[in-house]
């Protein structure tokens, strides 16, 4: 019995095929090198569109890649520098409830965006609605502008363009064209003056460095799609950045001179807006929820009203009644002011101004 299991095994070995572990090897390599073929074509097919329509690929993308005499440490000290500027001049809001709210929901969107640099976010006491970036991740939020905002979205909308910028380094990219073009227009900055040249004063009374800030309308559009992703990634509803613009639109014809000088650089026009539900359709797919607005937003909002109106002057209006002191507020028969004893309290009467 064992010399016949013997002899069934090895007529089983002679009837297997001696190159039948080596195809095995081969079908394996051959699987993995389709596999390897397919991601390529697959990473391929990705690159072959633009990156910067994706948001699945933020942060894995350079939006900031472009002409730029710059280097990232030098744009960094720059903005540095025209940010201490404006905080000299400028006033900072420094409370911690306010401070911490605007910086937390910027920081948000940090997270969620292509910038590669630490951001730096202050609020400034000014009634203009505005928010501006500088080079090298400073950035600026104006009081009016949180008044302004209807919900946390339309906040986040607006500072989500304006972190957009940061990413894709507009400011030094925009002014290194300049230079290229006119190597006499570098700013007088780094010798520490000519502020007024490149400015534009705000109504608060400072001024703020537009050389960096005044961008094409190729880059305005570019922030305009970057930021709709930014948002849309930290999980705001995108339709609020055009509610807010079309709102901007609608104070500005009622009322020219709503929106601030610089603000103004890049209104807030029907192609823009536009352009802006076009990238909306195309690029980013409906989530079953979003963010629109917190109570914490509406919490800091009248904060801010209750900050600002203790710390405005009591301006008094010339039509209203008014206190005035008299003498001793007696007359004789004839009209002559009586003297006032020595007893008697020095009494205010009211006079209507006529």
């Amino acid at each position: 019995m064992m010399r016949n299991n013997l002899i069934a095994l090895a007529l089983a070995a002679l009837l297997i095929p001696a190159g039948s572990f080596a195809d095995e090897k081969a079908d394996k390599k051959a699987a993995e090198k389709a596999a390897a073929e397919k991601k390529a074509a697959e990473k391929k097919k990705v690159s072959s569109r633009d990156a910067k329509k994706d948001p699945d690929e933020i942060g894995n993308r350079d939006v900031g890649k472009g002409v730029n005499l710059y280097s990232l440490d030098k744009e960094i000290a720059l903005g540095k520098g025209l940010a201490q500027d404006i905080e000299r001049q400028a006033k900072i809001v420094d409370d911690p409830v306010i401070a911490e709210y605007v910086n937390r929901v910027g920081q948000n969107l940090v997270r969620n965006s292509d910038v590669k640099v630490p951001v730096t976010i202050k609020v400034i006491d000014s009634e203009e609605v505005n928010a501006f970036a500088l080079p090298g991740g400073f950035f600026f939020v104006h009081t009016g502008l949180i008044q302004r905002a209807e919900s946390e979205a339309e906040l986040a909308g607006v500072m989500a363009h304006e972190l957009a910028h940061i990413a894709a380094r507009h400011g030094t990219r925009g002014q290194s064209r300049g230079q290229i073009a006119q190597w006499a227009t570098i700013p007088l900055i780094f010798m520490g003056g000519g502020w007024a040249a490149y400015g534009i004063q705000q109504g608060a009374g400072f001024l703020v460095p537009v050389a960096f800030m005044k961008f094409s309308r190729g880059f305005e559009s570019e922030a305009d799609m970057l930021g709709l992703q930014y948002m849309y990634k930290s999980g705001y509803d995108p339709t609020a950045f055009v509610d807010f613009f079309e709102k901007m639109q609608a104070d500005e014809k009622r009322k020219p001179g709503t929106i601030s000088k610089l603000f103004a650089s890049h209104p807030a026009n029907d192609n823009r807006i536009e352009e802006s539900q076009k990238n909306m359709q195309e690029q980013l797919v409906p989530k079953p929820e979003y963010v629109v607005t917190t109570s914490e937003f509406n919490d800091v909002k009248a904060r801010l009203s209750a900050l600002l109106n203790r710390s405005k002057p009591d301006d008094k209006d010339a039509n209203k009644p008014r206190l005035r002191k008299t003498g001793s507020g007696r007359v004789d028969s004839e009209g002559n002011e009586k003297p006032k004893s020595d007893d008697e309290d020095e009494r205010p009467t009211l006079k209507r101004r006529d």
